[in-house]
C-alpha cells in the first residue's frame, strides 16, 4: 500500500452559507458517506489557504555546512492571537490573498511585511491541513535560506502586527522550548521539526519551491 494522501469527495447533496466572514466563510455540507445511511451533515470554516516560512541561518562564525542544531537558527515572530488570548511565538506567515495565489510570492511577501527580509533559496519543507477535521485551511511551509535585509521601504504593519516582535533562536533552543510545552503554534512546531530533519540530510531531497500541493485543495472545492 502506497502511503500518500489522495484527493476524494464523497457526494455533497446540499452546500449552504451560513456565514460570510472577512477572512474565512462558516458553511454547512451534507454529505452522502453510504447509501444505506441519510445523508451526514459537515460543519467546517471555507478558508483560503496559507502560507509560513522556516527561515534559517547558520549563527554567526558557524561552518554554513555544520548539520549540528546548535548551529543554525531560525527566526521567530511573537504575536498576539485574540480566540485564544495569548502571544504566541510562531514563524512569519499569511493568508493567501485570493485562491490560486502563487504560493511562493506569497510567502516572500509575508517575510518582507513580518521581517523586513528576503531569502535567496526557497524551497518546500513541509505542506498540511491544519485542521482537516474542521477546516479548509491548507498551508505550506517554506524553508528560506541565505537571508539577507530586504531593499527599499519597509511595510508599515497595523493591528497585531504592529507591536509584532521578532528574534532568532537556535534550532536547539526551538526544539527544547517546543518538548517543554512553551511553544503551541501548529506552524512553528511543524516548521521547527521539518527544519531539524531536513538540516540533518544536509537540506537534501527537499521539494522544489513550485511543487505542486498534493492532495491538491482546491481541486474538489464546491
Amino acid at each position: 500500500m502506497e502511503l500518500r494522501d489522495e484527493n476524494f469527495s464523497f457526494p455533497v447533496e446540499d452546500h449552504q452559507l451560513i456565514y460570510q466572514g472577512k477572512v474565512f466563510d462558516f458553511v454547512t455540507d451534507s454529505v452522502r458517506l453510504h447509501a444505506d445511511e441519510p445523508a451526514a451533515q459537515r460543519d467546517y470554516l471555507a478558508h483560503p489557504g496559507a502560507v509560513a516560512i522556516a527561515a534559517v541561518r547558520p549563527i554567526p562564525g558557524a561552518d554554513p555546512t555544520s548539520r549540528s542544531i546548535s548551529d543554525w537558527e531560525i527566526l521567530l515572530v511573537r504575536q498576539y492571537r485574540h480566540p485564544v488570548r495569548a502571544f504566541l511565538w510562531e514563524v512569519p506567515a499569511g493568508l493567501l490573498d485570493h485562491a490560486g495565489e502563487d504560493r511562493l510570492e506569497a510567502a516572500q511577501r509575508e517575510l518582507w511585511e513580518e521581517a523586513n527580509l528576503q531569502a535567496k533559496t526557497w524551497q518546500v519543507l513541509v505542506d498540511f491541513f491544519t485542521s482537516p477535521g474542521g477546516t479548509s485551511e491548507h498551508l505550506r511551509v517554506f524553508l528560506a535560506r541565505d537571508i539577507s535585509v530586504a531593499t527599499g521601504e519597509r511595510f508599515e504593519a497595523a493591528e497585531e502586527e504592529r507591536d509584532m516582535e521578532t528574534a532568532w533562536f537556535t534550532l536547539e533552543q526551538a526544539r527544547n522550548a517546543l518538548f517543554a510545552g512553551s511553544l503551541h503554534n501548529p506552524s512553528a512546531m511543524a516548521s521547527i521539526l521539518a527544519a531539524i530533519a531536513a538540516l540533518r540530510q544536509g537540506w537534501e531531497g527537499l521539494r522544489e519551491a513550485d511543487a505542486p500541493f498534493t492532495p491538491d485543495p482546491l481541486k474538489n472545492e464546491i
